[in-house]
């Protein structure tokens, strides 16, 4: 398949820009994989979709502050984004400024802290931080900015560090939010554990890449970005539990997939910690997850094309061509679906 395959046409006024004002009230698009037949819900009636037994998997990860502004020592202009933390003193950034700075340069943040660069991996920059300015990760709380997606066409405001986040993060890392658990709220973790479904986390830092179309027409050509995951015997043991007494394995989102597919490519289920570059489209063999809760992707991305593979080209590119024609909202701070795997 190509890239071209999995374009389709959005109305730019359907791009969510706030969230609402409760994280339930969003709209659910119900999927049926194996036939096809989708009906349009409220995020409420999960638990309508959902059985005693079943396991769902959530991602812990916690979105960091990531998004930072200044000016060289020169004076010109600069945004970092964070992708990774190093260490307490070192970072791995992107950096946007009218001409790439080189080794060496400094940059002085909002509130005078100064920072070098020291060298560059990529389209990456490292960048290092005098000891004396504390931990990295406690200048990011005090400065930084919370790194709404390029789709969002508005500064973070202060509501965005608790709508943002979803409220089980508690690993964090991530410099974008795991968007399908942004529809939970307490009330619903308790009415699903009241009625017997079971929960579970992994954890999968999201970076920038995620965001990232897909740049080659051919698939097979394209490189997919690598984020960090890990995954505990729990988590395994969970899962067996669950196929034991006939339950159902369902992500919470794309990551969730990603991590438990990468954990489960020998086509069993193991601990997995370290970096994955799973590519997930039509043709992909599941090993691991039975139901998906997701939010509505970008057009030609990586993230659109692991949920055709999850329930069948046709039968999802329709379904968004009928969320496009309903006035769903789309996107990170937009609306979910729930689909049901197409079977093998």
């Amino acid at each position: 398949m190509r890239k071209s395959d999995f374009h389709y046409e959005l109305d730019e006024s359907l791009i969510a820009q706030q969230p609402l004002a409760e994280r339930g009230a969003s709209r659910l698009l119900h999927l049926d994989g194996a036939t096809g037949v989708r009906k349009d819900r409220m995020f409420v009636d999960l638990p309508a979709l959902l059985r005693p037994g079943d396991l769902l998997v959530f991602n812990d990860t916690r979105v960091i502050p990531a998004r930072l502004f200044g000016h060289k020592a020169s004076g010109g202009r600069v945004e970092l984004l964070v992708e990774r933390l190093l260490n307490s003193t070192r970072m791995l950034a992107h950096i946007r400024a009218s001409k790439a700075p080189k080794p060496g340069t400094v940059l002085r943040l909002e509130g005078g802290t100064e920072c070098v660069v020291t060298g560059r991996e990529d389209d990456l920059f490292l960048v290092e931080f005098d000891a004396a300015v504390g931990p990295v990760a406690e200048l990011l709380s005090r400065i930084g900015h919370m790194p709404l997606p390029p789709y969002i066409a508005r500064g973070d405001a202060v509501e965005d560090r608790e709508r943002y986040q979803t409220v089980y993060a508690s690993q964090p890392g991530a410099v974008a939010a795991p968007t399908a658990g942004l529809h939970f709220d307490q009330a619903m973790l308790a009415r699903l554990d009241a009625m017997g479904v079971a929960s579970a986390h992994l954890t999968l830092h999201v970076g920038s890449g995620t965001f990232q179309p897909l740049r080659v027409e051919n698939l097979d050509e394209h490189v997919m970005h690598a984020e960090y995951c890990e995954l505990d015997e729990s988590l395994v043991d969970s899962v067996a539990r669950t196929r034991d007494r006939g339950g159902r394995v369902v992500a919470v989102g794309t990551t969730a997939v990603r991590t438990l597919e990468t954990a489960a490519a020998s086509g069993t289920l193991r601990p997995f910690r370290g970096e994955t570059r799973l590519f997930i489209r039509p043709g992909f063999r599941f090993h691991c997850v039975d139901a998906l809760l997701t939010n509505f992707h970008l057009p030609e991305s990586t993230l659109l094309t692991l949920v055709c593979a999850f329930a069948g080209y046709e039968t999802v590119m329709a379904a968004y061509r009928h969320a496009v024609a309903s006035r769903y909202r789309f996107f990170s701070y937009g609306d979910a679906m729930f689909l049901t795997r197409r079977p093998a």
